[in-house]
C-alpha cells in the first residue's frame, strides 16, 4: 500500500514546492528501490507547453519523481492564470474536477511506494464556495507535512495552520522551517518557539539557498518520522 503524505504551507510562495523536492530525495535516498512520486492535483498559474497547459510546480514535481510520469497524471487540474484556484476556475468557466483528481489519484498510487501531494496556497484553499482544498485532503485521510516560510509573522500562520489541521482530525506528522532570507538570531528564536509550541516532530530546518538544487538540501531532513 502507497505511504501519501500531504505538503502544505503557512501560506503561499513559502517554498512548498522546493521543500517537497528535498523531501522526495530524502525519502529516496532513505528508501532505496523503492518508487517515490510527487503529485500536484491544482495549480494556477501555467504556460503553453507543447499545447498542454503546464505549470511550473507541477513540472518540478514531475523531474524530481522516481517515475517517468506524464504531465497530466502528476497535476491534472491546472489553469493558465497565477490567481486563486477557484478564481481561475470561475475566468475559465471550468470548474476544478474532484474527480478527474480522485482519478489521479488512484493512478499515481498504482506506481508509487511513496506518494508526497503538494497543496495549492495554505491550508484553506477554495475549490469552490462550498468545498476547500482541505476537505479533499480530509476525504482522502492524507496526513499533513507543515512547511512554515520563516519571516515575521510566521508563528501565528504557522500555530493557526497547525491548529486547523488538528481540528480537521488529521495528523499533523511533521513540519519543516524553511528560511525565506538570510537567518538572524530572531529567525532562529521564532524556529525554536515553534519546535516548543507545534505538538508534531520538526523534520528539519533549510538554510536560505537561492540557486540551489532542492536535492542538494536533503541532507537537512529527518524523514525517520515518516516510516
Amino acid at each position: 500500500m502507497t505511504k501519501r503524505f500531504f505538503v502544505t504551507g503557512t501560506d503561499t510562495e513559502v517554498g512548498k514546492t522546493f521543500t517537497t523536492q528535498a523531501l522526495l530525495s530524502a525519502l529516496q535516498a532513505r528508501h532505496t528501490g523503492c518508487t517515490v512520486n510527487g503529485f500536484k492535483p491544482l495549480a494556477a498559474g501555467a504556460e503553453l507547453i507543447d499545447g498542454q497547459w503546464q505549470n511550473e510546480d507541477g513540472i518540478a514535481l514531475q523531474q524530481a519523481s522516481s517515475s517517468a510520469l506524464n504531465y497530466s497524471l502528476v497535476n491534472p487540474e491546472v489553469y493558465p492564470q497565477a490567481i486563486a484556484p477557484h478564481i481561475a476556475a470561475t475566468l475559465c468557466q471550468r470548474p476544478i474536477d474532484e474527480s478527474n483528481i480522485d482519478a489521479a489519484l488512484v493512478q499515481i498510487c498504482e506506481c508509487s511506494d511513496w506518494l508526497l501531494v503538494e497543496g495549492a496556497g495554505g491550508w484553506h484553499v477554495p475549490f469552490n464556495a462550498k468545498r476547500c482544498f482541505s476537505d479533499w485532503v480530509v476525504a482522502h485521510q492524507l496526513p499533513v507535512i507543515l512547511v512554515v516560510g520563516v519571516r515575521l509573522g510566521c508563528l501565528s500562520h504557522a500555530l493557526l495552520t497547525a491548529q486547523a489541521i488538528r481540528a480537521s482530525g488529521l495528523p499533523l506528522v511533521g513540519w519543516i522551517a524553511n528560511h525565506l532570507s538570510e537567518p538572524t538570531e530572531v529567525s532562529h528564536d521564532n524556529v525554536g518557539y515553534l519546535k516548543e509550541a507545534i505538538d508534531a516532530p520538526l523534520l528539519g530546518v533549510l538554510p536560505y539557498s537561492p540557486g540551489t538544487v532542492p536535492a542538494e538540501l536533503a541532507m537537512y531532513l529527518d524523514v525517520c518520522a515518516l516510516d
